[in-house]
């Protein structure tokens, strides 16, 4: 899921990640929002925000928009940074420390969101932008730009395409990577829906604390890659 990288990567490889991580995107994309009346998974109506509180003159509310913008690019930059340092080290566990961070986040709002909501609303927001820019940096170097999970946007866009391209491409082997490529973007657009919906049951009844949810599903999909890469290296040990 997560060590398999470019081309060794598979279309079941890409779908376990993006069935993951667009799940934990959906939880934290509607308690965030549920939490602080913020976008926290992507920038692209924070940038609208920005520019339209700049040409009203309202130049501190357009730098804390600025900020959202900045948190999630900052997030993405720290992510690639990390991987091409742990990369350059060992190419197995280059996913490892994104996304403990990302989990890590994700656990310190839950447990101090409930007065950070009151005392600084705007904190929650950069954190979870932060933590969106390291997932869907990490997700898209992994697997070659082919999965992207904290937005929507874009998969609609590239869905309505290809369902469109059905009509026209008889090829089998075209039409089967069409059928591929569908598949995915269906299985990030509904785990993120799932977990939209898993987000604002339970925040309604636990507040912030929902993202304990995303947390122990980063840290299950760590400790379950760990386990297949012992085993894979165990298995290859005894063949030699």
């Amino acid at each position: 899921m997560f060590t398999h990288q470019g081309k060794r990567r598979t279309a079941k490889h890409n779908l376990q990640i993006a069935s993951l991580l667009s799940f934990v995107a959906g939880i934290v994309n509607v308690a965030g929002f549920l939490a602080v009346a913020k976008l926290t998974t992507n920038v692209t109506g924070h940038f609208a925000f920005f520019v339209d509180e700049v040409f009203k003159l309202n130049f501190w509310q357009g730098f804390i928009y600025f900020l959202y913008i900045f948190f999630f690019f900052l997030g993405s930059f720290s992510s690639n940074f990390l991987v091409e340092i742990i990369s350059r080290r060992n190419d197995n566990f280059v996913y490892i420390v994104p996304t403990s961070i990302e989990s890590l986040i994700l656990l310190l709002v839950a447990i101090f969101g409930k007065n950070m909501i009151i005392e600084n609303p705007n904190l929650i927001a950069c954190s979870l932008l932060f933590a969106m820019g390291l997932q869907n940096s990490l997700v898209t170097r992994i697997s070659n730009a082919t999965v992207r999970t904290t937005h929507l946007t874009g998969l609609f866009t590239d869905l309505g395409i290809e369902l469109s391209q059905l009509f026209f491409y008889r090829e089998k082997e075209t039409r089967e990577k069409l059928y591929s490529s569908i598949r995915l973007r269906m299985t990030i657009i509904s785990f993120f829906f799932i977990g939209g919906i898993i987000g604002g049951i339970f925040y309604s009844k636990i507040g912030l604390h929902v993202l304990f949810i995303g947390a122990f599903a980063l840290v299950m999909g760590i400790i379950f890659d760990n386990i297949k890469l012992k085993v894979k290296l165990l298995q290859k040990k005894y063949k030699h």
